[in-house]
């Protein structure tokens, strides 16, 4: 196991009714005016943001309203943003929604207190973020973890180029978690949201650090449970405990308490990237379509892993003469799975298309190799994507 530091000091408010809370918690937080930022019309319609309104206006706190945030959320909403943020005096950041809606408003709250463009956090030219307004969030969509991380993806509108940035400074300062909010969620996108859990566990799963037992196991408890409470939620949206699992098991998957001591990959993340933002596809079902290819372009690296994987989760009978049809059989349970809670498992179904593949590699611009459990050069993406094309069961 690797050195590591672990600091996430998030406060998680999690349960029934918690979001009534939220303007007690903005206070106790040092704010006085909030930015409420939120996406489509769904808040609206279920009553929530009235209800956020009403808990900011009960303990005296002002806000000012942005949203209309998309999937895959846009520079130009983060622009808007911020321009509301300086014209208002607001000091405060208060994210109604799911990841996309928490990575725009952590990309407002960095980009108000940055002398320059915020996106040169985000291009790489400046970084991580250590300065920003706090954040606080009230989660609708259990996915991108990002309740409970220091992370955020933009993409930018002029070429569409889909980029991360990170640091100590946008972290939330707390998260209302109440499963109650997933009730109203379409069986798509609760399978996109368990998709996107598990390939955030999966990429720390798949590391090249050596006795890391503890958060192997970790990793294996989040998938189990995304393997079981996924149909059920699917079945009976309405079912408080299910979705109550999966919630937690999103906010586990990504503040990296499974990941900590151990190196990561990313790199499936990195070529999914390329995939919703040309076609603007939901995140989880690029990485359905991705993932898996990866996993059988990279397997032969560590073949045991993947063995072990296969058995411990997905139920495989080990081969000790042969693990590579261990390995191969997990691999194939995955992409079952996939399939079996209605995500896209090729191109086809996705709405990809395979002549532009090699504008996605472009786009990436690998300069060399990338990092991760394998170091993949253009070609090797190149591979991967083809892979991911022609995918069956």
């Amino acid at each position: 196991m690797l050195n590591f530091n672990f600091y996430s000091p998030t406060e998680f408010v999690f349960g029934k009714e918690r979001e009534n809370e939220v303007g007690a918690l903005i206070k106790k937080y040092g704010g006085s005016k909030a930015l409420i930022h939120y996406g489509g019309g769904s808040v609206v319609r279920s009553g929530l943001l009235d209800r956020v309104k009403a808990s900011l206006e009960k303990e005296g706190v002002p806000y000012v309203e942005l949203g209309g945030v998309m999937p895959n959320p846009r520079d130009s909403k983060v622009y808007e943003g911020i321009n509301l943020v300086k014209e208002n005096g607001i000091d405060f950041i208060l994210s109604v929604g799911g990841g996309s809606c928490i990575d725009s408003s952590k990309a407002i709250a960095a980009g108000s207190v940055y002398d320059g463009d915020f996106w040169d956090y985000y291009s790489g030219k400046a970084g991580p973020i250590e300065k920003a307004l706090p954040v606080g969030t009230i989660l609708t969509i259990a996915a991108a973890g990002s309740e409970g991380s220091g992370d955020s993806v933009i993409t930018k509108e002029d070429g569409m180029l889909k980029r991360g940035a990170s640091g100590s400074g946008i972290r939330p300062k707390f998260s209302v978690m109440n499963p109650e909010l997933l009730f109203t969620l379409p069986s798509y996108q609760t399978a996109c949201g368990a998709t996107d859990i598990m390939a955030h566990v999966f990429e720390r799963y798949f590391t090249n650090t050596k006795e890391v037992e503890i958060t192997d196991r970790l990793c294996e408890a989040v998938l189990m449970t995304m393997i079981k409470e996924t149909p059920r939620v699917i079945a009976d949206p309405k079912n408080y405990e299910a979705c109550a699992n999966i919630m937690w098991a999103g906010t586990v998957a990504h503040t990296n308490i499974v990941g900590v001591g151990r190196d990561q990959d990313w790199n499936s993340h990195g070529i999914e990237h390329e995939l919703s933002a040309l076609y603007d596809c939901a995140h989880g079902a690029g990485l359905a379509v991705i993932m898996p290819a990866w996993m059988e372009f990279v397997y032969k690296h560590d073949v045991m892993r993947f063995a072990q994987v296969a058995e411990r989760v997905w139920g495989c009978k080990m081969n000790y003469g042969n693990p590579e049809a261990t390995a191969l059989e997990g691999i194939k349970r995955f992409r079952m799975f996939l399939k079996s809670i209605g995500m896209p498992i090729n191109f086809e179904e996705l709405g990809a298309k395979v002549e532009d593949i090699q504008t996605m590699v472009d786009k990436m611009g690998i300069n060399g190799e990338t990092g991760g459990f394998v170091h993949l050069k253009p070609e090797d993406v190149k591979t991967i994507y083809e892979i991911a094309a022609k995918a069956t069961i």
